[in-house]
């Protein structure tokens, strides 16, 4: 087992412009301190192996994908602040958070992999 622990401290901004009367940006400080255990058990790992380009073109699958859904979570976030509900657009907005600390986590993994 691996544990990784980090520390971080950074504002969070996001530009929102869209089709409708306002344009606003959200700031949000930060400050983390995370341990994450890391365990894998493959008992079978040759039978799920997969090639150097599977394994590439998987991540970057995976990674586009996430980022659809961050963009369509941050359209939820609009829908929440638009009917009053601040205290769940605001959870959601700190998800986001994390969900963008994760893609740009799988990027890094991703330009590593590809030897960039």
């Amino acid at each position: 087992m691996h544990e990784h622990e980090h520390d971080h401290e950074h504002e969070h901004c996001h530009a929102h412009d869209h089709d409708h009367d306002h344009a606003q940006e959200h700031c949000h400080a930060h400050a983390h301190a995370h341990t994450h255990p890391h365990t894998h058990d493959h008992p079978h790992a040759d039978a799920n192996a997969m090639t150097p380009e599977e394994t590439l073109a998987l991540l970057g699958y995976m990674l586009d994908h996430n980022r659809q859904h961050a963009d369509e979570l941050h359209d939820v976030c609009h829908a929440l602040e638009h009917e009053g509900k601040d205290e769940a657009a605001a959870k959601l907005s700190e998800a986001l958070h994390h969900f963008d600390h994760g893609n740009d986590a799988l990027e890094e993994a991703l330009k590593l992999a590809k030897g960039v």
